[in-house]
C-alpha cells in the first residue's frame, strides 16, 4: 500500500501517522493530509512529520487507501465533497465514531471498507483498537489492514455493532485514565507531595499493574486480594471506593459513552 490520503487532520489522524511513521508502516512521502479549512494545522503536520498536503481533490484518484478521520458531525459533508474524486475500488479506512460502514458505502459507493476504533496511544504504538470489515474486503486486504493496525498497538476484530462498546472502553479509555491520574495528583499534593512525585509514582503504578495483568495471567480480583491485607491500608481505601459506589460510577461511565456512540449512529 503506497499512497495514503487522510481526509481530516485532527488528533486521531496525527496519532495514526505518528504510529505508522514510527513503526515504518508508511513512508512520509506517501502520506497526504487534507482538511476543510485549517491550513495552519496542515502546515504543522507537514513540517512536523514530513507528510504532504493534498493540493487538490484530483490527487485522490490514485490513492491506494483513503482514511476518513473526520469529526462525525462533519462526516457526510466531507464524504460528499470527495465522492467524485475517489476511484471505484479504492479501500476506505474510517475512524469516525458512530458512523456505520453502510452510511459510508451509501455515499461513497460499494467498496472495501474497514471501520476501526483506535485511541490516541497509537502515536506511540500502544493503541488498543477494534476493527470491523464489510463484505467487500478481501482476505489480502484484511491482512494488510490488520498489519497496519498491529503496528500501532493491538487490534481485535469484532462485529460492527460491538464497536460502540469498543469506543466506550478503549476508544475513550485513555481519557478516563488521565482523569484518574488527575484525581491521584490532587489527592497526593494535599499531603504535601510535589505533583511531579505523584505523577512518577502513579505512572509507574499503572504501568506495573497493567504488566501484571498481562504477564501473570491472573484475574483482577485475585491480584487485588493479594494487595489487600485484612485491616490494612488498601482495604481501607477499597472500602472508601465501595462507599462512594465506584463500580457503579465506572459502569455508568461506560454505558453513557456506549449510548452516545449509538446516538451518533442514529443521527447519521
Amino acid at each position: 500500500m503506497q499512497k495514503i490520503v487522510f481526509v481530516g487532520a485532527g488528533a486521531m489522524a496525527e496519532a495514526l501517522i505518528q504510529g505508522w511513521i514510527y513503526q515504518e508502516v508508511a513512508e512520509t512521502n506517501n502520506i497526504y493530509m487534507s482538511n476543510r479549512s485549517n491550513y495552519e494545522r496542515l502546515d504543522y503536520l507537514s513540517s512536523t512529520y514530513g507528510v504532504n498536503i493534498l493540493q487538490n481533490k484530483e490527487q485522490l484518484f490514485d490513492a491506494d487507501l483513503v482514511v476518513l478521520a473526520i469529526k462525525p458531525k462533519d462526516g457526510k459533508i466531507a464524504m460528499e465533497a470527495i465522492k467524485p474524486f475517489i476511484a471505484d475500488n479504492t479501500p476506505i479506512l474510517t475512524v469516525m465514531a458512530g458512523i456505520s460502514m453502510e452510511t459510508v458505502s451509501n455515499i461513497l459507493g460499494e467498496r472495501p471498507i474497514a471501520r476501526v476504533m483506535p485511541n490516541t496511544s497509537a502515536s506511540i504504538g500502544m493503541s488498543a483498537s477494534g476493527v470491523a470489515f464489510n463484505e467487500f474486503v478481501t482476505e489480502k486486504q484484511k491482512e494488510r489492514f490488520i498489519e497496519m493496525l498491529d503496528a500501532i498497538g493491538i487490534v481485535i476484530e469484532v462485529d460492527e455493532d460491538k464497536l460502540h462498546a469498543v469506543t466506550a472502553l478503549s476508544g475513550s479509555g485513555p481519557a478516563y485514565l488521565y482523569y484518574l491520574v488527575e484525581a491521584f495528583e490532587k489527592a497526593g499534593t494535599e499531603f504535601g507531595l510535589p505533583k511531579e512525585t505523584v505523577r512518577k509514582l502513579m505512572v509507574q503504578t499503572i504501568a506495573g499493574s497493567a504488566a501484571m495483568l498481562e504477564r501473570v495471567k491472573e484475574e483482577p480480583n485475585v491480584l487485588r486480594r493479594k494487595v489487600t491485607s485484612p485491616g490494612g491500608t488498601t482495604e481501607a481505601g477499597i472500602q472508601a471506593l465501595e462507599d462512594h459506589h465506584f463500580n457503579e460510577a465506572i459502569s455508568n461511565c461506560i454505558k453513557s459513552a456506549e449510548a452516545r456512540s449509538r446516538e451518533l449512529a442514529k443521527s447519521e
